[in-house]
């Protein structure tokens, strides 16, 4: 772990092209500011948990649920109220 101290508005680089400025800092806090590319994912630690958390459950295959799956018809219903509304016309 690299370690450092900064001062308010001195900034760290990483990788050339993300930017962490030290915006303010007041007691037990420091408010800092990111300037990354657009595809850079950049999330506090607590909402990366969530998601890590979120997608390892979407993950998980339900058994019962498989079991009990019955498969029906497809209904081609739905897209023909689409093409509908594309042509402007009602649907009922």
């Amino acid at each position: 772990m690299l370690i450092l101290t900064r001062k308010v508005n001195q900034k760290l680089i990483i990788n050339d092209n993300i930017e962490v400025i030290i915006l303010e800092s007041y007691k037990n806090t420091v408010k800092i500011g990111v300037n990354a590319p657009n595809n850079v994912q950049i999330y506090r630690e607590e909402i990366y948990n969530e998601i890590k958390k979120a997608n390892k459950q979407a993950q998980s295959i339900d058994i019962e649920a498989i079991s009990n799956f019955k498969p029906t018809q497809i209904s081609t219903k739905g897209f023909d109220a689409i093409k509908k509304i594309q042509k402007n016309e009602r649907v009922d």
